[in-house]
């Protein structure tokens, strides 16, 4: 750890309130009183908040830190609040023990990791994406880069690792680890390796062998589709995002989900808020839901309510029946983190578990990091 980070480590969560108090004090002194000059207002600070999927704080990658602890940390020191975003999900995305972010993600059904993420500034206007990245552990820093050096907002396959080689990012003939690979080896012993299957019957296959590897212990149910999202609020109102995942586990090589998308995996409006999700990608990108929770938000819901339309919408447009409980509800999760210019924030999911987990989310304030369990929707998990 740099001198640097460990001077301004001093800083702790309490100076930070009396700073902030102190200054709101200073606000509310009339002028007159001060200098005899004529009384102005002055806006008051936003306290800084960082929300994210759970994973945001249970991997620190050997630190004292989590995602969300970072983030915070920096924000609250006056840096960057993307970059901030960025230095946290980066914790996760170099966790090898973290199997569905960054180094070390489950494969696809190849065994090669590729990886997606997508960053937005809200003050900049600005916003950059990879997908199908292969050989960089930290996609959410190229991410950055295709929103700082270039015109467009998503590069893809060879085209992304190219723009990361030209950036300096070291590339990695493989991204596996040990636990990664083993995990896949399983996948394979267990699924025809020619599973393209006919039309009628879809995937059916490889999804039987994820249930299985679910039923034995080797797969959390709601993490095949493993993600962090994480968004933030700084003091001065700015509102920024950031995904990034190694996407569903196993997938057709090539696929991407929502997370680099904007306005499904992610969506930032300066003046609105911030939100974005984990779970089926597919279900999310049908119905660009993030997008619909800031729109939602704007028109005066709270970051709950506005999430909740979101997972009804997604509700209404599912109608295969292989994607239909016993119950006619979708038999698969998402997860809606969304926060607020105000400081507002909420985690809500489809369902309120999946299997043994109960589904939660994080957020750092001033009061300190925690993890809260999530607002159902439907209620408990589908039926197997």
């Amino acid at each position: 750890m740099t001198e640097e980070i460990e001077m301004n480590d001093k800083l702790s969560r309490r100076d930070f309130v009396r700073a902030g108090t102190a200054a709101t004090v200073a606000a509310a002194v009339p002028a007159a009183a001060l200098a005899q000059a004529p009384t102005a207002l002055v806006r008051r600070a936003t306290p800084p908040v960082v929300i994210s999927s759970g994973n945001g704080h249970v991997y620190r990658n050997g630190g004292p830190r989590t995602c969300v602890e970072e983030a915070w940390q920096r924000i609250a020191r006056g840096e960057d609040v993307l970059d901030s975003l960025i230095a946290g999900v980066n914790i996760v995305e170099l966790d090898p023990e973290e199997l569905y972010v960054g180094y070390g993600g489950l494969p696809n059904a190849e065994g090669v990791v590729q990886l997606d993420s997508c960053c937005m500034h809200g003050p900049l206007k600005r916003a950059g994406g990879v997908a199908a990245l292969e050989g960089v552990r930290t996609p959410s820093r190229v991410a950055r880069a295709v929103l700082d050096h270039t015109d467009h907002h998503l590069l893809v396959g060879a085209g992304a690792q190219a723009f990361a080689r030209q950036m300096g990012f070291p590339i990695e003939a493989d991204l596996n680890t040990e636990k990664s690979r083993a995990r896949w080896l399983e996948w394979k012993r267990r699924v025809d390796p020619g599973h393209w299957l006919d039309p009628a019957k879809r995937s059916d296959a490889a999804e039987a062998a994820r249930r299985s590897m679910v039923a034995d212990g080797l797969l959390g149910f709601t993490r095949s589709w493993g993600t962090i999202n994480c968004d933030g609020v700084g003091p001065k109102g700015e509102v920024c995002g950031v995904t990034t995942t190694s996407g569903l586990a196993f997938k057709i090589p090539g696929r991407v989900g929502d997370s680099p998308i904007l306005g499904a995996g992610l969506w930032v409006d300066d003046a609105v808020g911030a939100a974005g999700s984990t779970g089926r990608g597919e279900a999310n990108l049908y119905n660009l839901s993030s997008f619909l929770i800031v729109e939602e938000m704007r028109r005066g819901r709270g970051p709950k309510d506005a999430a909740v339309e979101a997972l009804r919408r997604i509700k209404a447009s599912t109608v295969e029946k292989r994607l239909l409980d016993a119950r006619g509800n979708p038999a698969f999760q998402v997860i809606f983190y969304a926060v607020s210019k105000k400081g507002e924030y909420a985690g809500v999911s489809m369902y309120a578990r999946e299997g043994r987990e109960a589904e939660r989310f994080a957020v750092c304030t001033e009061k300190g990091p925690e993890l809260l369990g999530c607002e159902p929707v439907f209620g408990e998990a589908p039926s197997a």
